[in-house]
């Protein structure tokens, strides 16, 4: 599901999709074309916003995540925009540079194997860190609000999509918006063929 080669720490714009266990409708409903989120849809919409806490550099899309009754779609970017930018570029476009550069700075350095960030650096989240702190918390609050303990929710892995341009971002803004009002056309729907 990862684009082989490519370096998930560089600055960039993702989208993400995970998917509950079983495809089982946990989060809510959708009514009239929109969703209405139950108690563990909440959770699962407080964990999306506390990554910002556990990762400083992360930024959210505005508009840029869904909850549907199974699934999750959001939008999450990090290291591409400067405060006084009102519309920053978008893109992640290179791929994983050679272990002997040092991406923050362009120098030749062997491989800094006892200490991946050097002192007084932030180091940067991989996409797969910030779902996978974002899969634990959500599952972790959910199975304690529940008292089931033990019990998975989310499926084991999620889907990307990196996006490289401001039509591609516009693209999926759209997407999310229109996504509750096309549920029973969604590849995810319960009573849909899966493609995953």
């Amino acid at each position: 599901m990862r684009l082989r080669d490519y370096d998930y720490s560089q600055p960039g714009v993702y989208f993400v999709t995970t998917c509950v266990q079983h495809r089982k409708c946990i989060f809510g409903t959708i009514i009239d074309g929109k969703m209405q989120l139950n108690e563990i849809g909440q959770i699962v919409v407080e964990c999306w916003n506390h990554i910002r806490q556990h990762f400083p550099t992360v930024q959210f899309q505005l508009g840029g995540h869904v909850i549907m009754p199974n699934h999750f779609h959001g939008i999450i970017s990090w290291g591409i925009t400067e405060a006084r930018d009102p519309q920053p570029p978008v893109g992640a476009r290179s791929p994983r540079p050679p272990e002997n550069i040092n991406p923050r700075r362009g120098e030749v350095s062997p491989p800094d194997t006892t200490n991946p960030t050097r002192r007084g650096e932030i180091s940067s989240p991989t996409l797969g860190k910030i779902m996978a702190y974002f899969k634990y918390q959500s599952t972790k609050h959910i199975n304690q609000h529940h008292n089931t303990p033990g019990t998975r929710i989310w499926q084991r892995n999620y889907h990307d999509h990196i996006i490289r341009d401001d039509p591609d971002l516009q693209r999926l803004r759209q997407y999310i918006q229109d996504n509750p009002m096309k549920w029973e056309l969604d590849q995810l729907h319960p009573d849909n063929p899966s493609r995953w």
